[in-house]
């Protein structure tokens, strides 16, 4: 007998972790203390981004990857990433020309792929299942401590406006999968399928497509956000722009994702 949809890990996740959001969040506004603002602002940047990467951790067969590794890929590859990200950026960031939108994607892409890369180098993880993991986790770990960043920016700069910090929070959080994660769980799946495949390192042209793809879709999403202004033209631009680009990026890492069970099942199959 099938457990029920309440019984699963990541489902559990999100409606605790999003009761204790809305409990965190309306007892700081309720009390005006400002105590309450990091466990907001930890919730509101954590939630999804852990409740993702769990729903991929319960659904791709391999269990190669345990769980300790798993967070450890969440927290250090997202660390390292927004470490390195950051001090590249430093001067790319100070004007968000056309060029400088294409570094940042460059850049942040790069970045998310560096402890990654580190599991692949060590051979011992060779499935397309658990590169498709890695970049998840290492994605989403990026994702979830730059919006931290981002939440802290804007409660500072609104001058303490709780309703600027739910915003941002929710906009990130909910957005979050399509983005980061989106990005590295597609290269990351497309590298460990390569390497399977040949039997051996390598980094070939389907790679270096993936990651390009994966630029230009970072690169789109940023431009296409960095056009937002107070024109209702300019709102339906970055909606509709936003919209098609969340599309297009989890439809290309839930197809991974399906590949990666297709290749599991059959990998399973064989034992």
């Amino acid at each position: 007998m099938k457990p029920g949809i309440l019984a699963r890990p990541w489902l559990q996740i999100l409606i605790v972790g999003t009761v204790l959001f809305i409990g965190t969040e309306q007892a700081m506004r309720f009390t005006g203390n400002t105590n309450y603002f990091p466990t907001v602002i930890l919730l509101g940047s954590f939630v999804i981004p852990i409740t993702f990467v769990t729903y991929f951790y319960d659904n791709v067969r391999h269990r190669h990857i345990s769980l300790p590794l798993l967070t450890i890929c969440f927290v250090v590859g997202g660390v390292i990433g927004l470490i390195a990200a950051g001090i590249l950026e430093y001067g790319t960031l100070r004007t968000m020309s056309i060029p400088g939108i294409v570094g940042v994607g460059i850049i942040e892409e790069g970045a998310k792929l560096i402890f990654p890369v580190i599991m692949y180098i060590a051979w011992r993880y060779r499935h397309q299942a658990d590169g498709l993991l890695f970049g998840i986790a290492s994605g989403m770990g990026f994702a979830a401590l730059e919006t931290m960043g981002y939440g802290l920016v804007s409660f500072i700069r609104s001058q303490g406006d709780i309703d600027v910090l739910q915003q941002v929070l929710l906009l990130r959080g909910l957005l979050s999968p399509a983005g980061h994660a989106a990005w590295t769980g597609f290269v990351c799946a497309v590298l460990w399928r390569e390497r399977e495949k040949k039997g051996r390192v390598a980094i070939n042209f389907k790679v270096i497509r993936a990651f390009i793809l994966a630029i230009i879709l970072h690169t789109l999403w940023n431009g296409i956000n960095s056009l937002g202004g107070p024109t209702v033209l300019q709102f339906i631009i970055v909606i509709t722009g936003s919209v098609i680009i969340a599309g297009i990026s989890l439809t290309l890492v839930i197809l991974k994702y399906r590949e990666a069970r297709r290749a599991s099942d059959i990998h399973n199959n064989e034992l």
